[in-house]
């Protein structure tokens, strides 16, 4: 009797071959779900993925990390939260941008965001040191190369809030010498660099003076430039002033979320990709689909009612099991479907080429959509894609190849200023 190879089979041989190669022997599009699934972790594992930004350090620093691991050690299966090292490794995440994230309150305090970020950078600097098995600093692709083959976990650094280099030109230089490699222009409100997409009050129109040094000064020491968080007169100001592309670190698509300036709309999503940037889509509720605020308000006042007329407490495990039941049949959560929309958009508007994951776990609370609720969720996003009809080179230039070809590019500018 003659025996057949299974799809999955045939899919898992179809890995291991050159994309071209690949593309001939299988479509993905034909096989089950669980087939899908299986294939998509293959891939997970077997291709570098870079996030463009995981918030660990401030939910280290709120959590109470020590080196005695005595509250908070993300080296094993944590409760809570979005990221820890076994549900890394299970997803195939290997270079989660660490969030180097500073408030926009402690802009008005002098000297307070840079040391916060100095704060920060050492936190993650002892995960490396303590853990030195699982997690390494990664200063460049090719640090990310190297940790891979290892099996290690890179964790490259991003501030998230330009505030951080306070009003110092110098301390962009600085940053850099403490591992940074991109900067987040703004955050929640206006600062020095120029205006935030929160923010109305438009204090610069854009870009200000001092960021227009600050953008050149990123393009000289070879960090990249990120415009996730700024408004569209900031993204348009730093677009012209910059000489190496630049990245959306954590930004989704605003014809999902019509009036969600923090957002990128059609035409900034293009301009990033004329300047050969890379936008790397955000997996929070409120960033994927405007019904999720809507959703979730509709279910939080039905809760409250339900509480109050039966004269119950949040903590009673009658008004619990309650709530948990309600939630899952009124899910107001988007799904993992809704994120690959975003990447279909981005492809159709400008080309697979410009894609990244920014997903902003441990950042944007409990809004993630379902089938996406942590970082050992990867593989659902890539087998969505997989059953689009996206090939595994479309993957791989998402996972890393992109933003791979920006850093490097903002790399190889920096070296020609020397």
């Amino acid at each position: 009797m003659k025996k057949y190879l299974s799809a999955v089979m045939i899919a898992t041989l179809a890995i291991a071959c050159s994309p071209k190669e690949e593309e001939t022997t299988v479509d993905y599009t034909t096989l089950s779900d669980a087939e899908r699934l299986e294939v998509a972790k293959k891939i997970a594992h077997e291709t570098i993925m870079v996030d463009g930004h995981v918030d660990l350090p401030y939910r280290m620093k709120v959590g109470g990390f020590t080196i005695q691991r005595e509250i908070l050690d993300v080296s094993v299966r944590t409760d809570g939260g979005d990221f820890d090292f076994p549900r890394t490794k299970e997803g195939g995440l290997d270079a989660p941008f660490m969030s180097i994230y500073i408030p926009a309150g402690l802009q008005s305090i002098p000297g307070a965001s840079k040391a916060l970020a100095d704060s920060l950078i050492m936190m993650t600097e002892r995960l490396t040191t303590t853990f030195p098995d699982k997690f390494a600093m990664a200063y460049s692709p090719a640090d990310i190369e190297a940790n891979f083959e290892k099996g290690i976990i890179s964790l490259p650094l991003g501030m998230e809030n330009g505030s951080g280099l306070e009003d110092d030109i110098a301390n962009v230089e600085y940053f850099y010498k403490r591992g940074i490699r991109y900067i987040t222009l703004t955050h929640g409100t206006d600062n020095l660099i120029g205006d935030a997409s929160y923010d109305t009050t438009s204090t610069y129109g854009g870009l200000s003076e001092f960021g227009e040094q600050v953008v050149t000064e990123m393009n000289r020491v070879g960090i990249m430039v990120d415009l996730s968080h700024v408004s569209d007169n900031t993204f348009r100001d730093a677009l012209s002033v910059s000489k190496a592309p630049i990245i959306a670190s954590h930004s989704s698509v605003r014809k999902f979320t019509p009036g969600f300036e923090r957002n990128m709309s059609d035409e900034l999503i293009q301009a990033m990709a004329k300047n050969g940037g890379v936008m790397m889509i955000n997996f929070g509720g409120s960033f994927i689909d405007s019904a999720y605020a809507t959703g979730t308000a509709k279910v939080r006042e039905h809760l409250v009612n339900y509480m109050v007329e039966n004269n119950m407490s949040r903590t009673d495990s009658a008004f619990e099991a309650y709530a948990a039941e309600y939630v899952a049949s009124n899910n107001p959560f988007p799904t993992v479907q809704r994120v690959a929309d975003h990447i279909d958009h981005v492809k159709d508007l400008v080309g697979v080429e410009y894609i990244g994951l920014g997903s902003d776990f441990d950042g944007v609370g409990d809004s993630l959509p379902t089938g996406l609720k942590d970082v050992s969720m990867y593989p659902n996003l890539i087998a969505e894609l997989l059953k689009r009809g996206y090939t595994r080179e479309e993957i791989e230039k998402i996972c890393y190849k992109n933003v791979f070809r920006v850093w490097k590019d903002v790399e190889d500018y920096a070296a020609s200023q020397k």
